[in-house]
Formats: structure tokens, sequence, C-alpha cells
């Protein structure tokens, strides 16, 4: 299940791109949207993945915040090697496009992990927070120093969403900036063109990315990972697919609700 995680955590970090580069505004999503994801290994089904916004915005600082989940959870025979149920999240401003707080709640196996993080973007600081495998208690808390503003594993990919991505030529790289499991990622992400793509939504135009994901055990060569983004008003992800040493993960897109254009 390393696998299924790390695909999850190079999927939703795909943005971050330098908040300086470009002014943005969301026509892309609003509040209640769902999308709902198979993940496959071969003919396997290996899980299910979810990606929700709130139905009401969230107040945080009497400021207006997107409330953002992503779940992912093992299914069929897929627990026979580790039952997975996850649940990332964050708290996106729905001005700024920054995370206020986020949040992690891992199950896999008999493993836990319950964790909050606090971000100050005015004077880069980031404040952790670890509970126990309950969470009820609050263990241990942390500070950390942040190189400007950034985005996390979730809200990253939500920005992404609020950019000109028709602007873009094959080849170009977008320079990418977040805040993750105690670490600054420096990535490029690489827009390598466009295509139609067959999916359960009907055929669709997309936008191709490639990730440059750091160096691991999991994935074959520097650019391991494709994601396809629709060309439309709601840029949404519809296929990830990841080679790996042996084979490939896919995540393939099965429903889409509360779409904000039509």
């Amino acid at each position: 299940m390393n696998i299924f995680k790390s695909l999850i955590l190079c999927f939703l970090i795909l943005a971050g791109h330098s908040l300086h580069a470009q002014e943005n505004s969301n026509e892309a999503f609003t509040f209640g949207e769902e999308l709902n994801f198979e993940v496959s290994y071969g003919w396997l089904n290996l899980a299910d993945a979810k990606m929700q916004i709130s139905r009401r915005a969230h107040q945080e600082d009497n400021r207006d915040h997107f409330k953002i989940d992503v779940f992912g959870k093992t299914k069929g025979a897929a627990t026979i090697f580790g039952r997975v149920n996850d649940n990332w999240g964050t708290y996106l401003d729905v001005e700024t496009k920054l995370p206020k707080i986020s949040y992690r709640h891992i199950e896999e196996g008999r493993y836990r992990k319950h964790e909050k993080v606090f971000f100050d973007q005015k004077d880069h600081k980031a404040f952790m927070q670890l509970f126990d495998r309950e969470n009820k208690t609050l263990q241990r808390e942390m500070e950390f120093a942040l190189p400007g503003q950034v985005q996390d594993i979730v809200s990253g990919f939500y920005y992404l969403r609020t950019l000109d991505l028709g602007k873009l030529s094959p080849g170009d790289t977008v320079f990418i900036k977040g805040f993750f499991d105690k670490e600054i990622y420096n990535i490029n992400l690489i827009f390598e063109g466009e295509e139609k793509l067959d999916t359960e939504l009907g055929k669709v135009e997309t936008y191709i990315f490639s990730p440059q994901v750091p160096e691991n055990k999991l994935f074959r060569g520097e650019y391991p990972v494709k994601v396809w983004v629709t060309k439309d008003k709601n840029k949404i992800p519809v296929k990830i697919k990841a080679n790996l040493f042996l084979g490939s993960l896919n995540f393939d897109i099965v429903s889409a609700k509360g779409l904000k254009n039509n």
C-alpha cells in the first residue's frame, strides 16, 4: 500500500505554483463538488478515491474557506495486503487560494497517524500537532520555517485549477513549492501537451502534466507519473498513470458531481 500512498502524494502535490508568477481567479470549482475515482493495478481494482469540497464555507479567522477532503480506501482482494482508510484535508482560503489548516487521518493496517498543521502564510511558519492513535490526545507540537507562501498536499491541486493553463506550451515547466510531512517540496511540473481521452464521463479534451518525482524505490524513471486534466473551465483530473518498476497503477474518474461549469 506504499504504492497507493505515494501515488496519492504525486497526484495531490501537483500544484503549489510559485504564487507571484501570475494572477489567478477561481472559475473552476465551487462548494459541493465531488470527484470519484477507481484505483487499479492491471486487472485488479485496488481502491476507491474521492475528492470532495464542503457544501458551505467554513470560517477561520473571520475568512471564508473551502473545506476540502480527499479519501482513499482499499477494497476487495487488495485488503489482503493491508487495509487502507486514509483522509487528507485542507481549509483553503476562498480569496487567496492558500491553505490555513491541513490535516491527515491515516489508517493503514495497524498503523495510525493523526496530524494537523496550521499555516501562518504572512510570517512564513507552520505549526504541526500530532495526536495519539485514537486522535484524542495531543502528543507533540512542532514549528517549521517556510520559504514563503506554500501549498499543502491537497490545496496545491485546487490552486492549479485556478491558473490559465491555456497559456502553457509543450515543454514549459511549472515550479512547485509545497509543505508536506515536515518537508518542503520543490518539484518541476512539465506540461506535455493535449490529448483527447475516453473516460467514464465521455470523450474529453485534456492537458497532460508530468511531475518530477523524487527518487524512490516505487516508480520507474524521473517522470513516471502522468496526469490528464480536462481542457475546460472545470479543469478536473480524469486520469493519473504511474509507471512502477513492475507494471503501472491507474486512477480513473468514474463520476463527477457539483461541477461549477456544466
